[in-house]
């Protein structure tokens, strides 16, 4: 069994006896995109068909996004994408995308997860969930702390969706970002990583 294999948030929480509750609980940063970001992001909504296809939303659309985030917390975060984490033979795989703190071997080596990204790419969020929310337990259940929250996110690029791990309780966001509001997704994204300093600041 892998990540994969969980079908829904519901799946999770039977399997794990997690509660589920939903809450507007993001305070949005005031991190916004950079200027190198809005050009080159502007560039490829003008000149590339960036909603063709699951590779063309990943390399133009998520990613970028991702990365010009992280740029502002590099001193103490570290971006990962397709890099494996297991915990035991049922919570193992490769998120799509996390961001972890960073550790003290260097860049080669995951520290402590803090935020999952799982793309989504045939408009079936809550399957999406499923596998978005093993990912966060088992980063959970590897952090060996339940108190500190594992964010989540999925995404197709156009629509943006969060929610957060804490003990047994996973909340999933009320806030529903579209990509035509990019200032308040790098708002959304600047409060996970600036709300996980408080644990791992260096």
């Amino acid at each position: 069994m892998a990540f994969k294999d969980f079908t829904s948030i519901a799946h999770v929480q039977e399997t794990y006896n997690l509660k589920y509750t939903e809450d507007n609980y993001i305070v949005f940063s005031s991190l916004l995109p950079s200027t190198a970001f809005i050009e080159e992001f502007d560039f490829s909504c003008n000149y590339i068909d960036i909603f063709s296809s699951e590779v063309s939303r990943r390399e133009n659309i998520i990613y970028p996004v991702l990365k010009d985030v992280y740029k502002s917390y590099a001193e103490n975060f570290s971006i990962w994408s397709g890099k494996n984490i297991k915990h035991d033979e049922v919570l193992n795989g490769k998120p799509d995308y996390m961001f972890s703190s960073k550790s003290e071997l260097g860049k080669t080596v995951i520290g402590h997860p803090v935020a999952i990204i799982a793309y989504e790419n045939q408009n079936i969020f809550n399957k999406t969930w499923g596998k978005c929310l093993a990912e966060m337990l088992a980063a959970q259940k590897i952090n060996n702390d339940f108190s500190i929250p594992i964010h989540g996110i999925v995404t197709d690029g156009e629509l943006w969706q969060f929610g957060k791990l804490e003990n047994a309780l996973f909340t999933k966001s009320k806030t529903r970002l579209i990509l035509d509001a990019v200032d308040d997704i790098f708002g959304a994204l600047g409060y996970i990583i600036e709300s996980s300093e408080l644990y791992f600041k260096q």
